[in-house]
């Protein structure tokens, strides 16, 4: 399939795929590799898949296409997921939107559920379990993914978002986690527990 870039009002620039089959897919990232990545892996499971850098090209590319489905990074160079959640549910609201999260961000990833997206993943993210969150009907929720997170990594999931929503004040999370200071900021100093 190959590639045209397209210059957006918004500034940036996205790629567009030649003519193709299927439903229509956006695809924002500012991972290069990752982009590159789950686009071909779309592409391979009968998407049209129109691939975007920022939240500008991202906006850009909303004004551009009708997509069915778009699949979202919370946190892009430019600005944040939760906009273009909010642009995309103006512009088309029948559209279907994932939010891929990384580390340190599941309460925002709740903030962009709230903003109109249908459900969030965390990074790093298999085309499958894209797939089946895109998919997913009714009230129930989507299967299991392959890869889930640790036990450790939902603790340490769970300490950030209350450490976000304490305004990041170490004292206060402490309080309220019930933990001792100094064990909270020697887990706060550390990265998150590999998957």
């Amino acid at each position: 399939m190959s590639l045209e870039p397209v210059e957006g009002s918004g500034g940036g620039t996205a790629e567009r795929p030649g003519p193709a089959e299927g439903p229509v897919l956006m695809l924002v990232d500012d991972d290069a590799p990752l982009r590159r990545s789950l686009q071909r892996a779309m592409e391979r499971r009968g998407f049209r898949v129109f691939p975007a850098e920022s939240l500008k090209a991202g906006i850009s590319l909303a004004h551009t296409i009708r997509p069915d489905y778009a699949v979202i990074d919370l946190r892009l160079e430019d600005g944040s997921g939760i906009d273009l959640v909010k642009k995309l549910r103006e512009l088309h609201p029948q559209a279907r939107v994932v939010i891929l999260t990384g580390y340190g961000n599941i309460a925002t990833a709740v903030a962009a559920v709230k903003a109109g997206a249908i459900d969030y993943l965390a990074k790093p993210v298999d085309a499958d379990d894209v797939i089946d969150a895109l998919l997913a009907t009714g009230t129930g929720l989507p299967p299991p993914p392959a890869n889930p997170m640790s036990a450790d990594r939902v603790r340490w999931e769970h300490i950030q978002r209350v450490f976000e929503q304490c305004n990041r004040n170490v004292s206060e999370t402490a309080r309220r986690l019930n933990m001792h200071r100094r064990t909270l900021q020697r887990i706060l100093n550390k990265r998150a527990p590999r998957e």
